[in-house]
Formats: C-alpha cells, structure tokens, sequence
C-alpha cells in the first residue's frame, strides 16, 4: 500500500497542503479546529512529517507577497501601483528582502496564491483594495499568514486588531476638492466613482455625499466606473451628452444645457484623463464650460493641457509604511494603526469658476 503524502492529509482534512504544514510548524497560528481535523486526518492515514519537511516550514523565505486581483490594463495605466511597489520595495531592499507579485483574474485565483504563501514561500502579504466584507483578512489569518491591510479610512473601532493597518484620509480630500468648486461658483457638481465593492472607492462617494449637503446641494449626479479609462469616457457621455454645445450668439462662447454639470469629481486620474478627453470632443472646453479634477496625481496629470487638478495620494510613502509595518509584525512587534498623511490636492488649470454665459 503507497505510502500516504501531505497531499492526501490535506484532502481528507479539506485544508490545502501549505495549512497541514503549518499545523505541524506551529510557527504560526492556526484555527484550532482545523489543527484538530489535520491531526485527525494523519493519524487516520498514519502520515508523520518529516524532519525536512518541518525545517523547510519554520525557515524565513526573505520575501513578502502581494496580490492584485486587478485587470492588467487597469495596473499598467493607474501609477499607483508602481509608485506603491517602488516604496515597498525600498524597505524590503534595506532589509534583505524582495517582493514577490502575482496579478490574478479574480477571488478563487486570489485565495490560491495566498494558499500557495502560505505554505512557505513568503513570510508575510500585504492586502491593497480592501473590499466591503472582504474575506481576505479570515482567511490569511485561517492560514496563519502574516499580514498588514492598506486602507483609505480610518479602522472602525469593530475592526479585528490583531491585523496591522495603514491607512490615509481619502475623504478628507475629497471634502477640499468640493469646497474648491464651490467657492469657485459651481453648484452642478457630478461624481465618477470608482467600484463601490472597494472601500476607498465607497470612502470617496461618501465624502462627495457629504461635502455636497454641508453646501446644500443634494441634487449631485453619480455615475460609477471601473477606475478605467473606458469607463471614465463612459460615465463623461452619460453626464454631459453626446451633442456639442449651441453657439452663443457672437459666437466667442458656447451655451451650456440647464441640468449639464459644470464640475466633475473622477475618483482617479485615469478616469478623469478620458472624460476631459471627450468633453473636449463634443466642443466643451476645459475649465471655461467644464471643470475637472481627478486622484492619484499621476504624472501625466501635470502635462495635459490644461493640467489636471489632483490629489497626491503619496503611493510610494504608502508602500513604505506597510512593509515597515509588516516587518515590525514579524520581529515580534504588536499590530499597529499607522496613519500616511500622504493626500494632499493640487491645483492646476482644470479647475475654474463656471462660464457665466
């Protein structure tokens, strides 16, 4: 009879093989009802780890992982992710250590690599685009991964503290960036939001929500995006139209329409970039009859003509203190709340008080 393996352990236990190891390691924790069912498990089928085995699973691998479960024409346009790799990378650099990346196509894909990690190949992950009941922080705890979470709001005081959190104040620029439209003249002011499943994304749409009534406009227009270009150019027609604006009578100006929004707040760069693209299609002109603003500052924000009122969102000082956090975590170090105070608007000539026309 063959001689049973880690991988038959894991299957009748119903854990992947990376927990059945580090049920043996005890180098990290995990749940104790699934401890109890592995052991349950090898000794049914008389399974012993061997002394390599463990080795190998209580060694430091020298690599912290990351996961983006994102497509990759939203990574390779939105410069967040490079600037927030670069500060990561840093760190770990400073330390001896690298970064390891998987792109995936979505959650099972997501909850397979960290699987994978867990059975030895990274010493702790960092989690970036927390989602509203996001079952990731459960399940690296289940597999007794270490972990920090990157978020753009403040933790609720509910939240589980034995994960590390680092975090920004994304509403707060969200609030600066509607007070600048409205001390500029604009009362029509829209909102492009990202995928409200993100946190930071509903953060954003909230703020905006807020910002609008503390002015005493209830009446803002939403129209959620995907953080796409696509998307931005989509949710640009939907607010503005598709006809181009009539002549003025001297013909110097354009006439806008009654409910047409004069401002819109795109909850990223990239977004923001097509939807001024195709207000200028359609005979807009950008501040004069629309402005504009965008997030993340990305660094073709300050070329366009005219430049796009942002806010530096400090990616890289956001990479930076989640793997110092991590690391910290790993030495021994309690979980931390660290706060990046990395947002900060910046002005440029997308934003103007609206056409008195």
């Amino acid at each position: 009879m063959p001689r049973a393996t880690i991988g038959d352990v894991a299957r009748v236990a119903g854990v992947s093989k990376g927990t059945v190891s580090l049920a043996y390691s005890g180098n990290r924790p995990v749940a104790e009802e699934t401890r109890r069912r592995i052991f349950a498990a090898a000794e049914d089928l008389r399974w012993t780890p061997s002394q390599s085995a463990r080795a190998l699973a209580t060694s430091r691998t020298g690599s912290i992982g990351l996961v983006l479960n994102r497509r990759p024409d939203v990574i390779a346009t939105d410069t967040f992710f490079s600037r927030f790799i670069a500060g990561c990378e840093a760190v770990l650099a400073e330390a001896g250590m690298g970064l390891m990346l998987h792109v995936v196509g979505d959650p099972d894909a997501e909850a397979a690599v960290y699987e994978r990690f867990a059975a030895g190949r990274v010493d702790g992950v960092i989690l970036l685009d927390v989602e509203q009941d996001d079952t990731r922080p459960e399940l690296v705890r289940d597999l007794g991964l270490s972990a920090v979470v990157l978020t753009g709001e403040q933790p609720h005081t509910d939240t589980s503290s034995d994960l590390p959190v680092v975090w920004t104040d994304d509403a707060s620029a969200i609030h600066e960036l509607v007070d600048l439209l409205v001390h500029a003249g604009h009362e029509r002011i829209a909102h492009v939001a990202g995928p409200l499943r993100y946190v930071h994304a509903a953060t954003r749409r909230r703020a905006f929500e807020a910002a609008m009534r503390r002015h005493g406009l209830e009446e803002a227009r939403i129209v959620e995006g995907d953080f796409t270009a696509a998307s931005g150019r989509s949710a640009a027609e939907q607010l503005l139209g598709s006809a181009a604006p009539c002549p003025s009578a001297d013909g110097t100006a354009p006439i806008t329409l009654p409910d047409r929004p004069t401002a819109i707040v795109f909850a990223n760069d990239v977004m923001a970039i097509a939807g001024l693209s195709y207000a200028r299609s359609i005979g807009l002109r950008v501040p004069d009859d629309l402005s504009i603003t965008g997030f993340d500052d990305s660094e073709l924000s300050a070329h366009l003509s005219p430049g796009l009122t942002s806010v530096s969102t400090g990616a890289e000082a956001r990479g930076e203190a989640a793997a110092r956090t991590l690391l910290a975590v790993l030495t021994g170090a309690a979980p931390q709340c660290v706060e990046v105070e990395g947002n900060r608007v910046v002005r440029r000539g997308s934003l103007a008080p609206p056409s008195t026309v």
